[in-house]
This record gives C-alpha cells, sequence and structure tokens, in this order.
C-alpha cells in the first residue's frame, strides 16, 4: 500500500456537509483494508482563482494509506461529487502525521483572531 496526500477543495455553501463527507470517504478507506493518518481542516480560504464564479472554497487535506483500488474508488466520488470542486492526489514516500505549515497558519490566524473578539465583546 502506498501513502497519499489528497487536498479537497469544496464548495463553501456546502461547509456544513464536510463533517459526514470525511467520515464517508474515511470509511471507503478503512473498508478497503487502509488507514488513515491525519485529517485537516483548513476552513474557508480565498481561492487563487475563480472556480464556477465562487471566490472562497472549504479546503481539507487527508494523508492515507491505502490501495490503487481504494484510491480509484475515492477518486470517482470526487468527481462525481458536485460539491468537490478540485481535488489533487499526491503521492508520499511515508506517513505524514504531523501538523501540516499549512495547518499551522491555519492556527496562527486562529489566535489571532481569537484576542481580537474577546476585545470587540469587552468593549461591547
Amino acid at each position: 500500500m502506498r501513502h497519499y496526500e489528497i487536498v479537497l477543495l469544496i464548495h463553501p455553501d456546502q461547509s456544513e456537509q464536510v463533517p459526514a463527507m470525511l467520515e464517508r470517504y474515511k470509511g471507503v478507506v478503512t473498508a478497503g483494508g487502509g488507514k488513515v493518518h491525519r485529517v485537516e481542516d483548513w476552513g474557508r480560504r480565498q481561492m487563487a482563482y475563480l472556480i464556477q464564479k465562487l471566490a472562497k472554497a472549504h479546503y481539507l487535506c487527508v494523508n492515507i494509506e491505502c490501495g490503487q483500488d481504494v484510491l480509484t474508488e475515492l477518486e470517482t466520488g470526487f468527481r462525481f461529487n458536485d460539491a468537490v470542486l478540485r481535488h489533487l492526489t499526491v503521492v508520499k514516500a511515508q506517513a505524514e502525521t504531523t501538523p501540516s505549515v499549512m495547518m499551522k497558519t491555519v492556527d496562527r490566524e486562529d489566535a489571532r483572531k481569537a484576542p481580537q473578539q474577546s476585545h470587540q465583546e469587552a468593549a461591547a
């Protein structure tokens, strides 16, 4: 079995459906004898260019270990799911379990926003 990193861009109106989609995809991987090493929800982010007249998308990153048949099933599911705007699958040499650079950036942004929100609530 090989290691893969999959990045998904989900339609921003479907953000509420993301946890259910993740569970479905994780179920496909584990049912096929694979493992899910890391799941990161990067949230809604600005895209570099418009896709289907949308400027933002919900980003997900999943690191898995599976066989080719399971990967084909996943990618077919991505292709026929209207909520998935784009997907990218990259073969990795080993399992990635530590937080990605992008997730560290998301955590820093969340930490920066938290004091601003509490400051605004105190002022109100």
